[in-house]
């Protein structure tokens, strides 16, 4: 018994290690992600981020290359992404002038072939960058919910063997085991086969105290009045049927515009503050939602 509460009390001050690690990079994370992301690190297996766009899920690959003090290799995904684009492909303009030097005899003809498909020719995209390094680095694979299906299968070979086969070449093994953080944003329903590959954690919108943490951590001078207003205002906005729900960039955005232009507490000038919600409000829709009077009422419920 009194070895099982050790161990229960050396995984606590692990995962408060950690949180007090990421807070000096700059990242606030509650226990339930910083215990995840101790998991991550210990079994060094893929981690699966998701949750709505701006809640932080880019960030946490930033920190934790911050954290580690390694290289941070991202890879953004899009509808049609090949592997050219992500994995490698051939300097076909250098290849070029090497087969003209091979015309012009300055090549010997046996030896052609293998210095044409060399190395040197070869484009490392992200996900052969990442396992070519010398120190394991992050791979941030960013929102793989907008790839095809058909690269999400290629993904799980590379995620299950860490190698990636060029036919030239062979088979190239990986120097280091990569960090692979993938982020989604839940447009389209991932794979089974890639969710048991990977740790999983949903990425909610912070709580009040913890955005309030975050504000006064990434804009230090703001006074602590603004901040809790400022806090305030977009969590009662969030609750609001927006197309695009302020992310927290978005309430950092705003702080520190409201700080330039010398905003001391959100009730002083109404006008200042409803042309300062460009920083929050990101599409047509929503801007024409929030009249002064909406406005007016936030920032009652704020102050």
């Amino acid at each position: 018994m009194q070895r099982s509460m050790a161990r229960v009390m050396a995984g606590d001050n692990r995962v408060a290690e950690l949180q007090g690690r990421l807070a000096s990079a700059g990242y606030i994370a509650e226990r339930g992600l910083s215990a995840t992301l101790l998991l991550f690190t210990e079994l060094q297996r893929p981690l699966l981020l998701e949750g709505d766009a701006g809640v932080g899920k880019t960030e946490i690959a930033r920190v934790l290359a911050q954290v580690f003090d390694c290289p941070l290799i991202r890879l953004q995904c899009y509808e049609g992404l090949d592997v050219n684009a992500a994995v490698y492909e051939w300097n076909y303009q250098h290849q070029l002038l090497a087969i003209k030097l091979l015309e012009q005899g300055k090549i010997n003809p046996d030896s052609a072939e293998h210095q044409i498909f060399s190395k040197k020719y070869l484009l490392e995209r992200p996900l052969l960058q990442a396992i070519t390094q010398a120190q394991s680095p992050v791979l941030l694979i960013d929102e793989i919910d907008r790839a095809d299906e058909e690269f999400e299968a290629f993904l799980l070979e590379l995620l299950s063997d860490y190698q990636v086969s060029v036919p030239e070449l062979g088979t190239i093994t990986a120097v280091s085991r990569p960090f692979v953080v993938l982020t989604s944003n839940g447009t389209r329903e991932l794979s089974d086969a890639l969710r048991r590959r990977c740790l999983y954690h949903y990425v909610e919108y912070p709580e009040f105290d913890k955005e309030l943490r975050i504000v006064n951590a990434r804009v230090p001078e703001i006074g602590p009045q603004l901040a809790r207003q400022v806090v305030a205002f977009v969590q009662e906005l969030r609750r609001l049927d927006l197309r695009k729900k302020p992310g927290i960039a978005e309430t950092l955005d705003w702080a520190a515009a409201l700080l330039r232009l010398d905003i001391n507490t959100l009730e002083a000038e109404p006008q200042t503050v409803m042309d300062s919600l460009v920083c929050l409000l990101k599409t047509r829709e929503d801007s024409a939602q929030l009249d002064a009077v909406e406005v007016e009422r936030l920032v009652a419920r704020a102050v």
